[in-house]
């Protein structure tokens, strides 16, 4: 089969159209920002003014050292509070592992509600094994700069096991999923 003429030039100019354009989508997908632009790229909110819906997510936790009886990784999922808007609610789930048979250790459970506040950059969170009562306090507070992405703090075991003088733990929350 031949190809006239004419078919053969609409196709190389179809062809050198779609370079060309091709070509110059690059050259501005490859400009470089201006200083002011990179400033508005990489500026983070100050912690203040994070809102509670800005946590909502999911959260790795990291204790140093771990709780005792706890081990040293958790996850957190933040979520808005069913009844309090302006409130967060969730649960942290841990590995307890080798007895996870049971219900609770140390009375901890695997899974255990969460429900706090985010206020000019603090959060504060009652943790409940039970749904009844305080198993556990955290108050953190959101890194600066970090955009919404980290939370350091502690952690206070509040369960009917801990002994009355329970250490504060450090822990730090690293943003994995969310807002």
């Amino acid at each position: 089969m031949t190809t006239s003429p004419s078919l053969k030039f609409a196709l190389l100019f179809i062809a050198v159209s779609a370079l060309s354009m091709g070509a110059y989508g690059q050259n501005d997908a490859k400009k470089r920002p201006g200083p002011a632009s990179r400033v508005a790229a990489t500026a983070c909110p100050p912690v203040q003014q994070l809102k509670p819906a800005q946590i909502h997510g999911t959260w790795r936790v990291r204790f140093t050292p771990a709780p005792a009886g706890l081990p040293a990784d958790a996850t957190l999922q933040l979520q808005r509070h069913a009844e309090f808007s302006e409130s967060v609610a969730g649960f942290v789930s841990r590995e307890l592992a080798p007895t996870a048979a049971k219900p609770a250790q140390g009375g901890h459970a695997a899974r255990a509600q969460l429900a706090g506040d985010l206020e000019e950059g603090y959060l504060t969170l009652d943790e409940s094994s039970n749904g009844i009562s305080i198993t556990g306090a955290w108050n953190g507070k959101m890194v600066e700069g970090s955009c919404g992405k980290t939370i350091t703090g502690t952690w206070k075991d509040m369960s009917s096991s801990a002994p009355p003088d329970a250490p504060e733990v450090p822990f730090t929350l690293e943003r994995l999923s969310g807002w």
